[in-house]
């Protein structure tokens, strides 16, 4: 599997339930169903290791290089071969890949040659990849520089849309493929008074979009007007709806208790394509404590 260039490399957490969520979308064959008993009893608590990121260090998580989110692959594209060689600042861009082992030189010239003549690099690393991500096609979502390890980085950033790159790692020889690129997208924290003056311009309530992933008991005893409820232990129900009940290209402002739930849901909503997001930094309590007191605390 593809891991950062040293063994104390950082990583990114991502809630396990929402990272099952990415992998639903990804394979036809994991339902909802399966998610909610799977993935939501793990959310707030569990943390999956991305394993091509170098920040945010975080000691003993389980190493999986799926990332999250998938966007489909036109049947009708045929893939070529380039060594891409140039590559942009503040872009993201999706990526899938297979790995195979380096001395595995025959399989390696065979799928180009099937990829060469039409087969799709996402059916043959569910067959093939020796990398976790097979799971879903090979699919590492959207990475942006600083996540990957040198070599792949380098390859993946200089690849022309859609065509097939080779690249060697130390933990074998990569077939990706670029499938999409875009503007990196913004994940900021806002202070508690900050928020309070916004809250209070009636401007603001008309543009930005508010959300809440406590549970319906926190809510009760403390709650901001404006923000719509979306508990996280319910993820499995409101995830999949999460691009038509809101806006990816409005500002999006996430909260929760202390800020880490919302922390997590904030980095979910940029893999699924909300431009700017902003997790309120210490939650409704930090709110309560330095900018409105007449907010209850729990």
């Amino acid at each position: 599997m593809l891991r950062a260039a040293t063994s104390h490399s950082p990583a990114i957490a991502i809630p396990a339930a929402l990272l099952a969520f990415s992998a639903a979308r990804i394979s036809p064959s994991l339902s909802f169903r399966r998610l909610s008993t799977f993935g939501l009893a793990l959310a707030g608590r569990a943390f999956l290791h991305c394993t091509l990121s170098r920040r945010f260090p975080l000691p003993g998580m389980v190493n999986l290089s799926l990332m999250s989110d998938r966007l489909p692959v036109s049947k009708g594209i045929r893939a070529s071969f380039s060594s891409g060689s140039s590559s942009e600042h503040n872009r993201e861009i999706l990526v899938q890949h297979l790995l195979v082992k380096e001395d595995d030189q025959k399989l390696l010239l065979e799928l180009q040659k099937r990829i060469a003549q039409g087969e799709d690099l996402s059916d043959l690393a569910a067959e093939y990849s020796i990398c976790p991500s097979k799971e879903g096609g090979g699919m590492l979502g959207w990475v942006r520089k600083g996540q990957m390890v040198p070599e792949f980085e380098e390859a993946a950033f200089g690849a022309p849309i859609n065509k097939v790159v080779r690249c060697k790692t130390k933990f074998g020889w990569h077939l990706l493929q670029v499938l999409s690129e875009r503007e990196e997208s913004i994940l900021e924290h806002i202070q508690p008074n900050e928020l309070y003056v916004k809250l209070h311009d009636p401007t603001f309530m008309e543009d930005a979009q508010l959300v809440d992933v406590r549970e319906p008991e926190e809510v009760a005893k403390a709650h901001l007007p404006g923000f719509q409820v979306l508990p996280l232990r319910q993820f499995g129900e409101w995830g999949p709806e999460i691009t038509t009940k809101f806006d990816p290209q409005k500002d999006t402002y996430v909260l929760c208790h202390h800020g880490m739930r919302s922390l997590q849901v904030a980095k979910w909503l940029q893999t699924q394509g909300f431009r700017k997001v902003f997790n309120i930094a210490g939650g409704i309590h930090e709110y309560a404590v330095k900018a409105d007191p007449s907010i209850p605390t729990y």
